[in-house]
């Protein structure tokens, strides 16, 4: 009698549809100069304690830039992810994960044209593309009729 186990089905949804792999993070080697054992323990009296660079950290993500390819896209009506109106001639754009309400500064980085832009819907649903303008911020880049560019984005 032979048993079949169908692999799919021992495993859930996620592992299954999930595009990212499952990462093993290794844990963060220690700095070399270390004055205390114990980060927690608090100094003696007296003492003042000022913050070393390395401890300093900025707020996550406060300056996140990337670049890639940029297109545009305008229809005359509908709705966006975020539920408001699609207004083709307004500075937003499409992102596949920011927040909706974050604000981006594009860079065409043929023309150095700059636009700030309102994260407002989802996209680009085309492989190797950042973001998708609408056809305002598109027409402030200058990138109309090429239909996609090179382009360079701030989290702001």
């Amino acid at each position: 009698m032979c048993l079949h186990v169908d692999f799919a089905s021992a495993q859930t949804f996620i592992d299954r549809w999930s595009i990212i792999p499952k990462a093993h993070a290794e844990p963060a080697p220690e700095p070399p100069d270390q004055t205390r054992q114990n980060p927690l323990e608090q100094p003696p009296t007296g003492e003042e304690v000022t913050p070393r660079p390395e401890d300093r950290s900025a707020p996550r993500s406060s300056n996140r830039v990337f670049s890639g390819k940029a297109s545009y896209y305008s229809y005359p009506t509908g709705k966006t992810a975020s539920g408001a109106p699609f207004m083709r001639h307004s500075l937003t754009a499409a992102h596949r994960n920011l927040p909706f309400g974050t604000r981006v500064r594009v860079t065409d980085l043929a023309s150095s044209k700059s636009v700030i832009v309102r994260i407002n819907d989802r996209g680009p649903w085309v492989r190797g593309r950042v973001l998708d303008l609408s056809l305002g911020a598109a027409r402030s880049l200058g990138i109309t009729d090429r239909g996609v560019a090179q382009v360079r984005a701030e989290v702001l």
